[in-house]
C-alpha cells in the first residue's frame, strides 16, 4: 500500500451461456458493478478538489467544503448522522431520584430548542430515518410535546448550579456556555453516538449472512442506546422480556409485534438518566458530471454511501456498464481485516461491501432485507 492508503478491488464477472449468437449481448445485467474499485484515504480538504476534477466519484465521510454554493456538477445524499444523548450523573446532587433526574435532563434538552445548528430536536430514539418510524410517530410527537411544554419555573432551582460536560464540537455549540465544565464533578453529559458506528457495534457477517435480522430497527437502536441505565429492576426485567420475545418471534402476527416494539421503546425511554435529545443528518457528496461522474445512486438511510446497496448499484456515466470507480474516504484503515471480527472501521466496512457477497443486504430505506443475488431457474417437465 502506498502513502495515500489506497486499496484496489478488482472483480471479474463470468457469464455462462448455453447458446451464443453473434452480435447480441446478454439481455439482463444483474448490476452495474464496477470491475475495478479504488478506495483512497484522503483528507476532507483534498476531497473537494478531487471531486470537482472528477478524480474521485464520491467521498465517504464528513462533507467536504466548497467555496460558495455547491457546483451543479456535485450532487449530495442525506442519511442519519448521529444521536445526541443527554446522560445524567447518578452521583449528582441535583438528581437524587428519578423525578429530579428527569427535571435536570429535560431542562438541558429544552434549552436546545431554537438553537438551530446541526441537531434536529427529537427527544425519542426512533427517528424518521428508521424504517419502522411510522410505528412510533405518535409516541415521538408526544415526547417532544411533553418536554417542550414543560413548565419554565421547574428549572429555577437547578439552572444556576448546573454543570454540563460535552464531548464534541456539536455538544459544545448546543450547551449553554454558563453550564460548561471540565471538572470531574458534573451533573449532565451531552454526547454524540454515530448511527453507523451503533449499527456496526452490534452486527456480524458470517457465511453470506449479515445480522442480526433486527440490526436496522429503531427499537433495537433504542435498546443499544438506553438499556444500560433504563429504570429500576422491575423495568429492566420487562425490557429484557420484551427483547427476548422480539428476538425469538414469540408473538402472534404483525400487530402484536408492533405493540411489543412500542412497549419496549416506551419502557426504555421512560427513565431520564439517559435521554435521546435529537439527531443529526449526514450529508455526503458525489460527482454527477456528464462524463466523469456517476449515476443510478442508491444509498442507505442509516449508513449513507458506506453500505452494500451503493456499491451494488452505482454506475459510471461514461460506461454502459462496469467501469473504474474511485472513492475517497476520510478515515484510514484501523481494524483487523477478517470477515468475522474485523472490517469494523469505516474503511473496512466499505471494502467488505465491495468484496463480500452476502445473500441478503440491508434494504436501503426500511428496516428489512433484500435479496442480493438472482437465479435463472429453468422449469422442468413433470415426469
Amino acid at each position: 500500500m502506498n502513502g495515500r492508503s489506497a486499496f484496489i478491488v478488482v472483480t471479474m464477472a463470468l457469464t455462462i451461456v448455453t447458446v451464443a449468437r453473434s452480435g447480441h449481448e446478454i439481455s439482463v445485467y444483474p448490476s452495474y458493478y464496477p470491475h475495478e474499485i479504488e478506495l483512497q484515504t484522503i483528507t476532507q480538504e483534498r476531497a473537494t478538489d478531487l471531486l470537482l476534477g472528477g478524480k474521485i466519484q464520491a467521498y465517504v465521510g464528513r462533507a467536504p467544503r466548497f467555496a460558495g454554493a455547491t457546483p451543479a456538477s456535485i450532487g449530495s445524499i442525506e442519511s442519519l448522522g448521529s444521536f445526541v444523548i443527554v446522560r445524567v450523573n447518578p452521583s449528582s446532587s441535583l438528581a437524587r431520584d428519578g423525578r429530579s433526574a428527569c427535571a435536570v435532563a429535560e431542562i438541558v434538552v429544552r434549552d436546545f430548542a431554537g438553537k438551530g445548528g446541526d441537531m434536529i430536536l427529537h427527544p425519542y430514539p426512533v427517528t424518521p430515518f428508521h424504517g419502522d418510524y411510522l410505528h412510533h410517530v405518535d409516541l415521538a410527537e408526544a415526547a417532544k410535546a411533553r418536554i417542550l411544554g414543560g413548565r419554565a419555573d421547574s428549572s429555577t432551582a437547578v439552572v444556576r448550579d448546573l454543570k454540563v460536560k460535552v464531548d464534541s464540537e456539536l455538544a459544545r455549540a448546543l450547551v449553554n456556555p454558563d453550564w460548561h465544565t471540565r471538572s470531574s464533578e458534573w451533573d449532565v453529559e451531552v454526547a454524540e453516538v454515530g448511527a453507523a458506528e451503533l449499527v456496526t457495534s452490534a452486527s456480524f457477517a458470517m457465511n453470506g449472512w449479515l445480522g442480526p435480522a433486527w440490526i436496522r430497527t429503531g427499537w433495537f437502536h433504542a435498546y443499544l442506546l438506553l438499556s444500560e441505565r433504563a429504570g429500576d429492576e422491575k423495568v429492566r426485567r420487562r425490557i429484557e422480556t420484551h427483547l427476548q420475545r422480539l428476538r425469538t418471534a414469540a408473538y402472534d402476527g404483525a400487530v402484536e409485534r408492533i405493540n411489543l416494539e412500542r412497549s419496549l421503546v416506551t419502557a426504555l425511554a421512560g427513565g431520564c438518566h439517559t435521554l435521546v435529545a435529537g439527531y443529526t443528518v449526514k450529508r455526503e457528496y458525489f460527482n454527477a458530471d456528464s462524463s466523469t461522474g456517476i449515476e443510478n445512486i442508491a444509498y442507505d438511510s442509516l449508513e449513507g454511501f458506506n453500505s452494500p446497496i451503493f456499491i451494488r448499484t452505482v454506475k459510471l456515466k461514461d460506461f454502459p456498464w462496469n467501469g473504474l470507480l474511485a472513492l475517497g474516504i476520510g478515515a484510514p484503515p484501523a481494524a483487523a481485516w477478517n470477515p468475522v471480527a474485523g472490517f469494523t472501521d469505516e474503511f473496512g466496512r466499505l471494502m467488505w461491501s465491495a468484496v463480500g457477497d452476502s445473500a441478503l443486504i440491508p434494504s436501503p430505506y426500511e428496516s428489512a432485507w433484500m435479496l442480493n443475488r438472482i437465479s435463472d431457474v429453468q422449469s422442468s417437465a413433470k415426469q
